[in-house]
């Protein structure tokens, strides 16, 4: 037996697909270097970057199904003690910079079923956003006179598993979505 795929006419109703993205911005971005122009002059080594990154996604008007979901990443950049100056590798230096980024995304869902909708606004939402949000970030810290950031890929499945283990150990509901 074979299989025929049915060709599209013309003007009829194409299907409206579960997930829409209407708009990507970023809303709000800070770049800090608190020791400028000193820091320039005196950093010897690439400093240590912690990094911290959050997903919120909320409905954007009630009984709609558009949703604004949230990237929010935080680099912070600390000088790496000497090892002749008496610190060790667990006192954090000085401040180099500080990156803090909110990037967002404007979706609409449709046809999706109650317990599909979580996942999607938690997980492959923010798959969408990370590249730009990444770019964003390398951007702005080599604007800042510094390497790069280059975050590497993000696994928001264990990102969503990780905050419902959270949630379930509080007893709490989710309050973003």
């Amino acid at each position: 037996m074979s299989e025929t795929t049915p060709i599209p006419q013309p003007g009829a109703a194409q299907p409206a697909s579960p997930l829409v993205v209407n708009v990507q911005y970023v809303k709000d971005l800070s770049f800090e270097v608190p020791g400028a122009p000193q820091i320039y002059t005196h950093l010897r080594a690439a400093p240590r970057v912690d990094i911290n990154l959050d997903v919120q996604a909320r409905r954007i008007t009630e009984g709609q199904n558009a949703f604004e979901v949230t990237l929010s990443i935080r680099a912070e950049a600390t000088e790496v003690p000497a090892a002749g100056n008496g610190g060790t590798a667990a006192e954090p230096g000085a401040r180099v910079f500080l990156a803090e980024l909110a990037y967002s995304g404007v979706f609409t869902l449709q046809g999706l079923p109650d317990n599909a909708v979580e996942p999607v606004l938690l997980v492959e939402c923010p798959r969408i956003l990370f590249p730009f949000a990444r770019n964003i970030l390398a951007d702005v810290t080599r604007d800042g006179g510094f390497p790069p950031v280059l975050l590497q890929p993000i696994d928001f499945v264990a990102l969503w598993q990780q905050r419902r283990a959270q949630m379930a150990a509080n007893d709490t509901v989710p309050a973003a979505v």
